[in-house]
């Protein structure tokens, strides 16, 4: 038979330890978790692991359950399912790198950066060969 005061002494002490990513209530714990979540995956692999699987279980609950209350996270999410998939992933390389217009000499002028950015222009298939070489990404993503 399972002793109940150990079993919940220990539950208090994890959620203790734990509360701050499994209740995420800003983005440094947001982000927390999910580098938590990509430890936890590659320590884990292929293998069976259950308690670190019961972990990274809870943490996806946790995040999806921030990510869906999150104003900042659904409006990007509005906005990057409305962009074409070339912009939505310049957009995200330009944010990921806090790069400025001005930081692509593989596209050219900053103007044309913009352009392709609000629709105006598209990139060319040099442009994505040159971006997927700079940040060694798959060419595919971007369409």
């Amino acid at each position: 038979m399972m002793n109940e005061k150990m079993v919940l002494s220990k539950f208090k002490e994890f959620t203790h330890v734990a509360f701050p990513i499994l209740s995420i209530k800003g983005i440094a714990a947001y982000e927390d978790a999910l580098n938590m979540v990509e430890h936890l995956m590659e320590s884990v692999g292929e293998g069976e692991a259950p308690t670190e699987n019961l972990l990274i279980s809870l943490l996806h609950h946790a995040i999806q359950d921030f990510e869906n209350k999150d104003e900042e996270l659904i409006a990007f999410e509005k906005e990057s399912q409305q962009l074409n998939s070339d912009v939505a992933v310049l957009r995200m390389l330009l944010d990921q790198n806090h790069l400025t217009l001005s930081d692509l000499p593989e596209i050219g002028h900053k103007s044309l950066v913009s352009k392709i950015l609000s629709g105006d222009r598209a990139l060319t298939k040099t442009h994505i060969k040159k971006l997927s070489q700079r940040f060694n990404i798959d060419p595919s993503l971007f369409f």
